[in-house]
């Protein structure tokens, strides 16, 4: 019965963040309350990753530590999604900040990237028998493939893919908002919350993975 209610539980809150996604890029916002979402939107996560890990070490048992990351990842929906979401949709809107760059070299690089991503995607699955954020915690912890250059191949790669769309885009506005504010919030979250939780997961086994691997920059494999 635990594990039906948890599978529904995960069921409504994936339902109910793609209703909020599907909501952000159909309602036109004015300049100023998109402006708001994008900035203090993806700001918010800094509190929320900080209360999340004030939770999260109160008391740090693997079954609690997964629930709590459940729903830090959901939250995560509305700190990171709906800015990027609103970034993307109006991301060619500053006609002061067009790239001169050929939208056909950005294609290819959208093309590979993404690429990228759906290749960690896998990695994760078949090594790690999870999905990215609270679709599917990792049962397992992923240290091969992908995940033996670097802890985190599949923040690497959406990174790149959002640089690469940003390209695309021909979007100035959009590059820098990934530089400036996106990639600075998601590397907080995974230095002071993600890191902490999979160390309450799965214990010296993740400890020994984390002294043997780069965090974000990949690595030849020791050994």
């Amino acid at each position: 019965m635990k594990q039906v209610a948890d599978f529904l539980v995960k069921i409504v809150l994936f339902v109910l963040i793609c209703l909020v996604f599907w909501w952000s890029c159909d309602v036109p916002f004015s300049v100023t309350v998109n402006l708001i979402v994008m900035v203090g939107g993806v700001l918010l996560t800094f509190p929320l990753v900080w209360i999340g890990r004030s939770f999260l070490i109160r008391n740090p048992t693997p079954g609690r530590a997964a629930w709590i990351t459940t729903f830090i990842h959901f939250l995560l929906g509305f700190t990171f999604g709906v800015p990027m979401i609103r970034a993307i949709v109006t991301g060619q809107n500053h006609a002061l900040w067009d790239l001169p760059v050929p939208t056909a070299i950005g294609l290819p690089m959208v093309i590979v990237t993404g690429a990228a991503f759906a290749m960690t995607v896998l990695n994760l699955a078949l090594k790690g028998f999870g999905a990215p954020f609270f679709i599917s915690l990792s049962r397992k912890l992923a240290i091969d493939w992908l995940y033996a250059w670097t802890r985190n191949p599949m923040v690497l790669a959406v990174l790149a893919f959002l640089l690469s769309l940003g390209i695309w885009l021909q979007s100035g506005a959009f590059l820098l908002w990934i530089l400036i504010l996106f990639a600075p919030a998601l590397l907080f979250f995974i230095k002071v919350y993600e890191e902490r939780e999979l160390e309450i997961r799965f214990g010296q086994s993740y400890l020994e993975y984390k002294s043997r691997t780069p965090m974000l920059f990949p690595r030849r494999p020791i050994g």
